[in-house]
């Protein structure tokens, strides 16, 4: 069995941070836009870097929308920085209309997504932004799982023609993927192979998975992982390959069981391979007020929550 190990715990945020400043070295085109948290994004670099480049709009995330859209009309990439919960629900029909509609070029780059947000609570921890992106047509949809694939995701993102939403988060989590690798869209990670149970995670609940994975492994379960990092366009032919194998299924993310990843790869099983899948998600609650491990623990976001719903589904 394949062991990963945590090179240091470093939240993604701070990879889209970096990701940026490279940006800004490489790209005279890239441009930021930030709703009054450029701390929070990890954006100060750039600002420092860039000022004739950066762009602070205030609380006015609405706005900030239209003038990204606007921006690529004379060649620019720009990229908004804010929470997630204002990123996506609060700037909808300015999304819709004026980016996805017409396939502006513009990156969504959305912090603090989920219940790991923490102690801000409920009215800030959106677990339902996956699924609003998703369904609009052309957007791709990134859910990075650490530091390093962050700062890639940023990177590569820039290269993408179309719009894009790239979620990532607030709190300090492993750091084990590969230190300047390469990230391709749409094209998911195996990282764990085995012969009994998927495990299709996504952003901070793939460390998760590994997690459980070793814990399978000594019980004589070998389960495969794989890291969806990217949501839409999802990989349906590994993810394909992988259950035509093992013959069951668990998905598991920081989100909604309705809207998100899990539903996306139902459908995928609906249409091509009927199998057993359990959900690993909030369901269909919002969040609360506490720390980050608090709130995964309690929502059934963790190793053992996976262990669980691999033994669940195995029995199936």
């Amino acid at each position: 069995m394949k062991k990963y190990t945590d090179s240091g715990k470093k939240d993604t945020r701070s990879g889209f941070g970096a990701g940026l400043t490279e940006l800004g070295q490489k790209n005279e085109n890239v441009v930021a836009l930030c709703a009054d948290l450029t701390g929070s994004l990890k954006m100060d670099e750039f600002k420092e870097n860039h000022p004739d480049r950066f762009f602070q709009v205030g609380i006015a995330e609405a706005n900030m929308m239209g003038i990204a859209a606007g921006m690529t009309i004379g060649g620019k990439i720009p990229f908004t920085g804010t929470f997630a919960n204002f990123s996506t629900g609060r700037v909808y029909d300015q999304i819709r209309q004026s980016i996805a509609y017409s396939g502006k070029n513009v990156k969504i780059c959305a912090s603090h997504a989920g219940v790991t947000l923490g102690e801000d609570g409920a009215t800030h921890q959106i677990l339902e932004d996956i699924g609003l992106m998703k369904m609009l047509p052309g957007m791709t949809v990134i859910n990075t799982c650490d530091y390093n694939q962050t700062k890639a995701a940023t990177l590569a993102i820039a290269e993408h023609e179309g719009p894009v939403y790239l979620r990532f988060g607030r709190p300090k989590v492993a750091n084990f993927t590969p230190e300047g690798q390469t990230f391709e869209i749409g094209k998911a990670v195996t990282l764990q192979e085995g012969k009994d149970v998927t495990i299709v995670a996504t952003g901070h609940l793939v460390w998760e998975a590994l997690q459980a994975a070793e814990s399978l492994f000594e019980k004589g379960i070998e389960a495969e992982v794989l890291n969806i990092h990217t949501i839409k366009p999802l990989d349906n032919e590994a993810i394909l390959k992988s259950v035509r194998k093992t013959g069951c299924l668990v998905t598991a993310e920081e989100h909604n069981y309705l809207g998100g990843l899990g539903e996306s790869v139902a459908r995928v099983l609906a249409e091509n391979h009927p199998t057993p899948q359990e959900f690993v998600a909030t369901q269909d609650t919002f969040g609360e007020s506490g720390t980050p491990d608090q709130l995964m623990d309690k929502y059934g976001l963790n190793a053992e929550a996976i262990e669980k719903a691999v033994t669940k589904v195995m029995n199936r």
